[in-house]
């Protein structure tokens, strides 16, 4: 379901709410909207899978960020897609429907999947790399799923037994009053069943702590902040609850002579004043294999005039933007020392501009008088 409504306004709440109050905001419309006291009710799925998906974003401090910042199309670059279903939805809140409202997914109670935990990776990136895009193989820790026990933290050839407290339910159900409270049996953390002869493996927790290798493709263009998400390679579920994803987190290093903005590259060139006033033809390095490119400098450069080479930017991940331009600022030097003759010939040099200019003077006052 494609949700563009405010999130703020589907929870009724301001935009400077605190967590508190967004989670009892959340809580009292997920009771009101559940499947369970909504059976057949369409209209109440949607508002129940909306409320979901507002409280995931504004409970979580980045995803709330931003969301504040760029809306539903900035979550949607970070991989953000909601939730697929009720089961998600259960899976994620589970503890805030038993804690609070003494039901959850009774569909599903027993040795209910929960899906496993989102990873976090920091990948550094030289301005060359992001500009080109590499291929990178990332090494990290993680929890992944017993491969002896197949998850189950069960020994091979050993059975789970039914919980003797819930009797295989899941929940302990207790009755005030009018209502029936129930919450998750503590005795087999709401499996219903529980292992007599643990995995010698895992301990019984059906999860390994494991090193992995992925390999990344990292796209022309990166900057930084940008997310990479690959699905499915953050932690092992729980009771065959899926796997979790992996966000690769890009961050580029500053550059001795380029200076990213946007898309664009900006720098500096130093040139000479004689350079400056007849014109010259220079070569500057560029990201690409440090090649370098000739650009020609017209006569009469002013300092700190600015040369575009269109194209020579970065490639750009917004689709249909195609690449952005290299600016070249002219940083024009005054030399310091000259020799006696480098002298004489500016003394010159100076005595025919100053010719020049008195002629140009001359005419001009010649005008004005006669005006």
């Amino acid at each position: 379901m494609a949700i563009t409504r405010d999130y703020y306004e589907i929870l009724g709440v301001s935009r400077d709410a605190d967590g508190d109050t967004i989670k009892k905001s959340y809580r009292k419309l997920a009771l009101k909207f559940h499947p369970d006291r909504n059976p057949g009710d369409k209209e109440a799925e949607e508002r129940f899978k909306e409320a979901a998906e507002a409280y995931e974003v504004l409970r979580d401090g980045e995803k709330r960020r931003i969301y504040d910042l760029y809306g539903h199309d900035g979550l949607r670059g970070t991989g953000f897609t909601g939730f697929g279903g009720f089961e998600d939805i259960f899976s994620s809140f589970g503890d805030i429907f038993e804690d609070f409202f003494g039901f959850g997914n009774r569909r599903s109670r027993k040795a209910r999947a929960r899906r496993g935990n989102d990873l976090r990776y920091n990948l550094e990136l030289t301005l060359e790399e992001a500009y080109k895009g590499k291929e990178e193989e990332i090494v990290f820790e993680k929890w992944e799923s017993c491969t002896i026990c197949e998850g189950t933290g069960v020994m091979p050839g050993s059975e789970l037994k039914t919980c003797p407290v819930c009797q295989g339910k899941g929940e302990i159900t207790r009755s005030q009053g009018f209502f029936q409270i129930r919450t998750t049996c503590s005795t087999c953390n709401g499996r219903g069943e529980i292992i007599v002869d643990p995995c010698r493996t895992c301990k019984g927790k059906g999860r390994v702590r494991v090193e992995k290798k992925v390999l990344v493709k990292i796209p022309p263009g990166v900057d930084t902040g940008i997310q990479l998400r690959i699905k499915g390679e953050g932690e092992a579920g729980e009771s065959g609850g899926p796997p979790g994803d992996l966000f690769v987190i890009v961050y580029v290093k500053d550059h001795e002579f380029f200076v990213r903005d946007g898309d664009d590259l900006k720098c500096q060139v130093p040139i000479s004043f004689l350079q400056a006033v007849l014109g010259t033809e220079i070569s500057i390095p560029t990201l690409d294999n440090n090649k370098e490119t000739s650009i020609t400098i017209p006569g009469g450069a002013q300092p700190g005039e600015i040369i575009r080479l269109k194209g020579k930017g970065m490639t750009s991940l917004r689709r249909g933007r195609g690449v952005g331009d290299l600016f070249i600022q002219l940083i024009v030097s005054i030399p310091t020392k000259m020799s006696k003759r480098q002298r004489e010939l500016l003394m010159e040099f100076r005595e025919l501009e100053e010719k020049k200019i008195g002629e140009k003077n001359k005419n001009f006052w010649g005008k004005i008088k006669g005006i």
